[in-house]
């Protein structure tokens, strides 16, 4: 670290404690995006936007780096190794379908002013189907992949309004472009690949069930016959 939190405490004349840095610092490293148009992060992320360099030398030693974008000013905290917390398929096809869905909206122009894109579900439903090839899951399991995901702070739900068809909108958040790289694209390839041998192995053992249970050829049962 190139000064202590104390140390900027100190210079950001009483505006801040060194508990505030630390704070800030935890957020980062839990949360992994702040955002400046979220009330809750808005201070954290001023925080951290004013002294970067001090918050990037001290993360970096639990091998985190820091990206700031200055555009929709955001902060996100990236772990440098990509192994990460374990996450299920079904978790890694949706998001993988919300990143495609951003992007879209990206090349349209559909983005609003702070980055975000909401996502409409029967579009969520017409894109989860052409890309993964499967239906995409009922509402009550939707909300839980949801749920999960926002633990990386790419997207949320928003309720829609009584009478409107839908149940919720998708908040897709623009960070997303940051956290879902190349490791999420490992991880799809890894879960593909283990389907595949999933399957392969129970083609294996449904052809060994079948040989098992294939009746004896006629010229078998003669030879049974004659030994007989």
């Amino acid at each position: 670290m190139k000064r202590s939190w104390a140390t900027l405490s100190q210079l950001a004349g009483g505006m801040y404690t060194a508990q505030d840095f630390e704070r800030a610092a935890y957020r980062l490293v839990t949360e992994q995006v702040l955002y400046s148009a979220d009330r809750k992060s808005r201070n954290a992320y001023h925080l951290v936007e004013t002294y970067l360099a001090d918050f990037a030398a001290a993360l970096e030693p639990l091998g985190i780096r820091l990206e700031r974008n200055a555009h929709f000013r955001y902060v996100t905290a990236l772990p440098v190794h990509g192994e990460g917390t374990a996450v299920s398929l079904d978790e890694t096809l949706l998001i993988l379908v919300l990143r495609q869905r951003y992007d879209e909206a990206m090349r349209q122009g559909q983005v609003e002013d702070h980055g975000d894109v909401q996502v409409e579900l029967p579009d969520l439903q017409e894109a989860y189907q052409s890309l993964t090839g499967r239906e995409l899951p009922e509402t009550g399991a939707l909300r839980s992949q949801l749920r999960a995901l926002k633990r990386w702070s790419v997207c949320r739900t928003m309720d829609c309004e009584p009478g409107d068809p839908q149940p919720f909108r998708i908040l897709v958040r623009p960070a997303i472009v940051e956290i879902v790289g190349a490791q999420w694209l490992q991880r799809l390839d890894q879960h593909n690949q283990q389907d595949l041998q999933d399957q392969d192995t129970a083609a294996a053992a449904d052809n060994d069930a079948a040989d098992a249970e294939e009746p004896a050829s006629e010229e078998s049962m003669e030879a049974d016959d004659v030994s007989a």
